[in-house]
Order: C-alpha cells, then structure tokens, then sequence
C-alpha cells in the first residue's frame, strides 16, 4: 500500500540525535554467530498491508561469510533496520510495523507483498535462474531495490561492482546504471540532502558512490534499483547506540534511509 503523499509530515519537531540516543544497541546479544556460516534466527510477521521492513536472502558466494561468520546478506540484520523503522516512525506520520521486520528469499513469492527491499553485500550475491525471472517480475511491477553496504575488493571472494552489473544486466537486460547526484528527487523526498559530503564513511576508502536504474533508462522516470557503492550506510544505522561515532554521522545515514524508504513509497 502507498500512502497519501499528504499523510507524510514533512519535518518533525523532535530533533534526530535525541531519537539516535535512544536507540538500544542489541547487536552484543546475538548468539547465532557460534559456528561460521550460521544463519540469523528469521521471525517474519504475517502480511497485514502495513509497510515491513523486507531484506533479501540470497545464495553467498565463497568468502562471504568473513563477518562475524554471517553470510553476507545478513550483515547487520537486524539491528539496522530496527532503528530505522524507529526513527521513521518518529519524524514521520508514517508508522511502519515496529513490532518486526522480515527476511526473504528473492525467489518467494511473498516478496511481492512487499513494495521495498533491501540487499547488502551484493558482491557476494551468486544469483539463480529463479531469482533472475523472480526479480525481474518484481522490479517491473512496481518493486523497489536498495543495494547497501558493497564495495570492490577489500575482503577474498567479493566481485563487487562487475557481479552487481553483471547480475542486473541479465534481471533487467538494457537497463544501465546512471550515477546519481544530490539534485535526483530521492535525497529530497523527506530530508533535503544537498551534498554526498555529509555521507560519512565508516571503514571504506574513497567517496561513496549512488547509482541507479532508471525505468526504461529515462531519468524522468522512477528509479527500481537503488545502490549505495563504496560505503555502508546502514553501518550508521546499526552502531548508532554504540558511541564509536558521532551522532551527527549517524543522523546523516538515518536521512538518507528515510529519503530512501519515502521516495519508494510515492513514485
């Protein structure tokens, strides 16, 4: 379900580092990291037509097990989008369920329950001929895709940006990614992001990088598939408890995943 643009309360009176403060860290508590390549405990909720955080699982490929023993798409699962929700909630009239968030398998059929989603570690991301056809119905029927947390390099295994392109190139053939700036309509959908020099970067090297595809490559049109290349926001989002950065690098990753979540929403 979309919501009336009207219904989105366009500032809030409550400031974001107040709400980052309260966010409560729990990514100390989680067990399940025992034996390398186990998987985070999954408690989807029941489809209602209220927006739930939805995060793809997908096949990993060698080496993308090297956090912590997660397979890559469950880095920072679910402490991020946790506290997004939660600071959504709070600067928006938008209430989004808090109360869970869902993982799901980009072959299922129940995804298209659900208009936005969300991937980290594309680079390790070994797609199938289900996922291939699965997707590309997705994306085409209005779905949205927020590719998060993928670099080059940097760990063994990891094909980075030639596997992300490569698998796109055969989900939506003759789609081509365009490098975004701050005037695209995404970063101002709730926040006004005027500047990438705000997105801060946590451990990666270099500037972050925005690409997108556009529906039928016209720039005018809605964007399907969202990547955040060279960095990981959503990095911010799950350490923002922590007190290893500042709150105002926090809140700036925050915008950027509100911007994300509404623009999808309304287009």
């Amino acid at each position: 379900m979309r919501p009336d643009r009207r219904l989105l309360q366009r500032r809030s009176a409550l400031a974001l580092p107040l709400v980052v403060l309260l966010l409560a860290g729990t990514t100390a508590q989680r067990r399940y990291m025992s034996e390398l390549g186990a998987e985070p405990p999954i408690h989807n909720i029941p489809y209602d037509g209220r927006f739930t955080f939805t995060r793809l699982k997908y096949t990993v490929l060698p080496g993308g097990y090297y956090y912590r023993g997660e397979p890559a798409w469950a880095h920072g699962y679910p402490t991020a989008e946790q506290n997004l929700l939660r600071i959504l909630d709070n600067v928006s009239l938008f209430h989004p369920h808090l109360d869970g968030t869902n993982v799901i398998a980009i072959d299922d059929t129940a995804l298209f329950h659900f208009p936005v989603s969300y991937m980290t570690e594309a680079g390790y991301w070994k797609i199938t001929d289900k996922e291939v056809v699965a997707l590309r119905r997705y994306l085409l029927k209005g779905g949205f895709l927020i590719l998060d947390d993928s670099r080059d390099g940097r760990f063994p295994g990891n094909l980075g940006w030639a596997n992300i392109q490569a698998n796109f190139e055969q989900v939506l053939p003759g789609l081509h990614f365009a490098e975004l700036t701050p005037a695209n309509v995404t970063f101002h959908s709730f926040f006004d992001i005027n500047s990438f020099d705000v997105v801060k970067q946590d451990y990666d090297i270099g500037r972050p990088v925005f690409r997108a595809l556009f529906q039928d490559n016209d720039p005018k049109k809605r964007i399907m598939v969202l990547v955040n290349f060279n960095t990981d926001v959503s990095n911010f989002w799950e350490f923002s408890a922590s007190g290893f950065r500042p709150v105002g690098d926090a809140n700036e990753a925050y915008e950027l995943g509100v911007d994300y979540i509404l623009y999808a929403l309304t287009h």
